[in-house]
């Protein structure tokens, strides 16, 4: 066994992958209660039209942007672990702030202004540190078993999400239905509280060795530099348009679902969490599979075959309707599943065309201008729902739904993704694996 070899089976390299593990599931808690139907009832109880909850939930899209700020401060961070520790905690406690908004005495336009605030402070804290902790908490993980990892990673998230969205989907709707609308949202408060604290905890156990920048190091590396290898990369430039054209395709629809499943469908929180526990089971069931094949083929490759798994999902929510209903379960299982080829392979992408030294700051890039194509796509979106809906949830004469329509763009965005990684990147030489 080489020194390498031992290096990563050190009690203190074991300790950080485990305690990343679990990290990564609290953190996981936290954005399902504050994602589809759990904020999308809170968000129609200040009086949030459609079209503008769709936005709101989309807003994670725009929070890609706040990315850009850690190209210019990560070399100047001495200590990333207390950095990132500190802001990611402050913003899973503003995440919490969101189920408190309809309890100030406010009025509704303030309310609203209110969550939107709350919101992109929020992503602002997070997204801010998101490249940093992943490059901090997976320098701790075996090159080699990078897809293995994170699918492990990811299979933990899963099955406690599970667990976790039955639970508090059912209590939330105890509370609704019996009248107690208000006290649901405590309970996902006080629940959003507590995996804050676990959070925080499982960081703090993550070894600080690899988060500390020694002073004396060699000075900042010019932007200038940064900008050659990353944007002067055409090999990562590729991977750049994937993730935009791949961001497009998804928050073109994803984020104006949450309410087209309690609206339109008719659905409880309850069973739209059973709905989704199940495409989490199959997600769990698949995401070993996924990693330990990507680990074999290549990230990218990895990332085409969840697309089509989406594409897939896609093309059932074309025909989802009051009256179809039944196929939201075939639509969510086959997203979900596609999120175990998409979610960590479009992160894991970047070290395979972009020296390590310039991970944070390409990670950035590439989410940031994720972001704005998928903000854009998003806004486009919520003006033809608005449109279809203000003409009797028809178009061109036909009666259809928004969230239909949205589903097909959705398709058509993904089979152009899986074919620029097929014709383009796929022909690409790959620097590291």
């Amino acid at each position: 066994m080489n020194t390498a070899e031992n290096k990563f089976n050190t009690p203190a390299y074991r300790r950080s992958r485990s305690a990343y593990r679990w990290e990564a599931t609290f953190e996981y808690f936290v954005s399902l209660l504050v994602a589809d139907a759990f904020l999308a009832s809170l968000l129609k109880e200040i009086g949030l039209s459609d079209a503008l909850i769709g936005i709101i939930s989309s807003f994670i899209t725009l929070a890609f942007l706040f990315q850009l700020f850690s190209i210019f401060i990560v070399q100047r961070i001495v200590n990333v672990k207390r950095f990132a520790i500190i802001l990611h905690t402050l913003s899973n406690l503003l995440f919490m702030s969101l189920y408190l908004v309809p309890f100030l005495p406010f009025a509704f336009p303030y309310k609203r202004a209110l969550v939107i605030v709350c919101v992109l402070a929020a992503y602002f804290g997070n997204y801010l540190v998101t490249s940093m902790i992943f490059k901090w908490a997976n320098s701790y993980v075996d090159p080699r078993h990078r897809g293995s990892y994170s699918a492990g990673k990811e299979m933990l998230s899963l099955l406690a999400g599970i667990i976790m969205t039955l639970i508090i989907g059912f209590a939330m709707d105890k509370f609704t239905e019996t009248g107690h609308l208000y006290g649901s949202f405590i309970f996902a408060a006080c629940s959003i509280f507590v995996f804050c604290v676990c959070d925080f905890l499982c960081l703090m156990m993550i070894d600080k060795k690899n988060a500390i920048r020694p002073k004396e190091k060699a000075p900042t590396v010019p932007f200038r530099e940064v900008l050659k290898n990353t944007l002067g990369n055409r090999r990562f430039v590729y991977i750049v348009v994937l993730t935009a054209i791949w961001d497009m395709a998804r928050y073109s629809t994803v984020g104006f679902l949450g309410i087209y499943r309690v609206s339109e469908l008719a659905l409880t929180v309850g069973v739209v969490q059973v709905i989704n526990m199940a495409g989490n089971a199959f997600r769990f069931a698949l995401s070993k599979p996924f990693g330990r094949l990507s680990d074999r083929i290549s990230y990218a490759k990895g990332a085409s075959l969840g697309m089509l798994l989406a594409a897939i999902g896609f093309a059932m929510l074309v025909f989802t309707t009051p009256s179809t209903r039944w196929l939201i379960i075939g639509y969510t299982v086959f997203y979900y599943v596609s999120e175990a080829g998409t979610n960590q392979n479009l992160m894991n992408v970047t070290y395979s065309y972009v020296d390590e030294r310039f991970f944070v700051q390409a990670t950035a890039i590439k989410n940031s201008i994720g972001g704005i194509f998928g903000f854009g796509a998003s806004l486009l979106a919520s003006r033809l729902l608005s449109f279809i809906q203000g003409n009797g949830n028809s178009i061109f004469g036909i009666h259809v739904y928004g969230q239909q329509v949205l589903a097909l763009i959705s398709l058509v965005i993904t089979v152009v993704a899986i074919l620029f990684v097929r014709l383009v990147i796929g022909k690409q030489k790959i620097l590291i694996q």
